[in-house]
């Protein structure tokens, strides 16, 4: 009994701590809704809007600059990308873990060391071989790099390695080849990590400003983090329409979030268990 009281005593205060700073966290959540609602007048003066306002979220999507094709290019370029950045990344993991090969360790370190290369120092030598392929412009000049991630082949590789070599030789003795093994065994097995893969590789894809600043020119080609400039106007900012906007444009990532929370609940159950 007293050594309940004393756990009490220690998580109390850490529970009340990490809920101070999570209320800190969704402040600029909160700000961002409220402004959406607010009107020009009522920015930075109140925390509350006057009354709910709903022109601004009606003008963002009716208005001059229809943020319609902005979010269905997000949309685009966001699926397309994760969706091949998943399965591409789960292929090299597949083979960096559970393949044996002439220097594979050796090569799996070189591949890792190019994390540290800022991808900014790729932006010229990538323009030239985009302009040369003849894509620059294009919403593949975006599409194709997002689908080779080094995050997502270290992190799956890590997952897999930690899946028991029994499975797999059982199967290779059962007459199973690579193909239907990853298919049908490691994949099924990995949801929980490809799911939470997924989710971080779409945020990043979604929110990416850089390349597409950089690899786009024409207008009806821009993402929603290039559309958020439209309410940058020449003398001052439209903070009521950015803000409605923003709040338009995270609604993708709490569905994303929502749908694959239960693989990761999943994952963070199984490890418990079998731990």
């Amino acid at each position: 009994m007293n050594e309940k009281a004393g756990n009490m005593k220690v998580k109390l205060p850490v529970t009340i701590i990490m809920f101070i700073l999570g209320l800190f966290m969704i402040v600029p959540f909160l700000w961002m809704l409220s402004t959406s609602f607010q009107t020009p007048a009522e920015v930075f003066k109140n925390w509350l809007p006057s009354s709910l306002n709903w022109s601004n979220h009606i003008r963002v999507w009716t208005g001059s600059h229809d943020f319609v094709p902005y979010y269905l290019n997000s949309l685009k370029i966001s699926i397309i990308g994760t969706v091949g950045a998943v399965f591409l990344s789960a292929l090299a993991a597949y083979g960096f873990s559970r393949t044996s090969f002439k220097g594979r360790d050796g090569l799996f370190v070189i591949y890792l060391s190019m994390m540290m290369v800022p991808p900014q120092v790729l932006f010229v030598p990538k323009f030239i071989m985009f302009n040369w392929v003849g894509i620059y412009n294009t919403h593949w000049a975006l599409i194709l790099p997002a689908m080779f991630s080094i995050f997502g082949v270290f992190m799956l590789r890590q997952f897999f390695m930690s899946i028991p070599k029994e499975i797999t030789e059982s199967a290779f003795l059962d007459g199973a080849g690579h193909y239907k093994i990853f298919f049908r065994l490691i994949l099924p097995l990995a949801k929980p990590a490809i799911a939470t893969f997924a989710i971080l590789d779409f945020s990043w894809q979604w929110n990416d400003y850089e390349n597409a600043l950089v690899f786009l020119q024409s207008p009806k080609l821009y993402t929603i983090p290039l559309g958020l400039q439209n309410f940058i106007l020449e003398n001052n900012v439209d903070y009521n329409g950015m803000m409605a906007a923003s709040s338009a444009a995270i609604i993708p990532m709490i569905i994303i979030f929502f749908v694959g929370q239960k693989y990761i609940i999943q994952g963070i159950s199984s490890s418990a268990v079998k731990g």
